[in-house]
C-alpha cells in the first residue's frame, strides 16, 4: 500500500509541476523568436532588395520596348 501511495504522490506531483504557469519563459522565448525573424527578414530585405529592384527594372525596360515595336 505504501508504495502505491508514494507512486501517486509522484504522479500528482509531475501532473502540478506540468500545470505550473511558465508565463516568463514563454514570453523571453516568443521575444526572441520575433527578434530572430526581424533580423531575417531585414537581412533578406538588404540582399535581396537590390536584386529585387534591378529585375524589375529590367523587366519594365523590356516591356516598355515591347511597346514601341
Amino acid at each position: 500500500m505504501t508504495g502505491l501511495m508514494v507512486s501517486m504522490l509522484a504522479f500528482v506531483s509531475g501532473v502540478k509541476e506540468k500545470l505550473t504557469p511558465e508565463k516568463g519563459a514563454t514570453a523571453t522565448e516568443y521575444s526572441l523568436l520575433v527578434a530572430f525573424i526581424a533580423f531575417a527578414v531585414i537581412g533578406g530585405a538588404t540582399i535581396f532588395g537590390n536584386d529585387l529592384s534591378t529585375w524589375f527594372s529590367t523587366l519594365g525596360n523590356t516591356v516598355k520596348g515591347w511597346a514601341n515595336k
